[in-house]
């Protein structure tokens, strides 16, 4: 009886397997960003000796043609900052945005776009769809940032770390739009040097 069983089981689980089929592939595909730029190869090649500052996940929609800006993304509205997924971001360090000490962990990125300028949000609820369950409650930051016309069309919604003295900037780039937020590393503080006691 028990080998009856087993083997109901086994062919019930082989039909199931077979009935599934695998995901097509998305038209906004996700893609993710180091900050070091290339941190992964870095740290195979045994030039990283210490974690990344930062990586970002997200997706990348593409502009094929359209209105972005005042178009499909909405002006004062919430955007998920990409597609799909809401945008995240680590940091694998503690970091400073606009005075503000930002403690190393996860948080999900969003924003609410201008005519004149962004708001950029961290927010600490992971996970999420879009921003059908974003809470406000759950900010950790709000920042404005200044807007930049491009001469050039970025096709593919696209986030990257541009490495400058004081830290990096976050750069993000969509159709003729580019923003940048810059994000410094909070050093750790030197251990105290130990004195032997007489």
């Amino acid at each position: 009886m028990k080998c009856l069983v087993l083997s109901l089981s086994l062919l019930f689980s082989t039909c199931l397997l077979a009935q599934q089929k695998p995901t097509d592939l998305d038209k906004s595909p996700m893609d993710m960003s180091y900050w070091p730029a290339n941190y992964p190869i870095l740290k195979m090649s045994g030039k990283a000796k210490d974690v990344p500052v930062a990586r970002v996940i997200y997706g990348r929609p593409l502009k094929s043609g359209r209105d972005i800006f005042g178009g499909i993304i909405k002006y004062n509205e919430l955007w998920r900052l990409g597609a799909n997924e809401a945008s995240e971001i680590e940091f694998f360090k503690n970091v400073k945005i606009d005075g503000k000490a930002v403690p190393k962990g996860r948080y999900t990125l969003y924003c609410i776009p201008t005519e004149k300028k962004w708001t950029l949000i961290l927010n600490k609820d992971n996970f999420c769809w879009g921003n059908f369950s974003y809470d406000a409650k759950k900010d950790l930051l709000r920042t404005d940032v200044d807007i930049n016309r491009n001469t050039e069309t970025t096709e593919a919604f696209t986030i990257y770390f541009d490495e400058i003295k004081t830290g990096a900037q976050m750069v993000i780039l969509w159709d003729d739009m580019k923003v940048g937020l810059p994000i410094t590393v909070i050093e750790d503080a030197p251990a105290p040097v130990k004195t032997k006691k007489n």
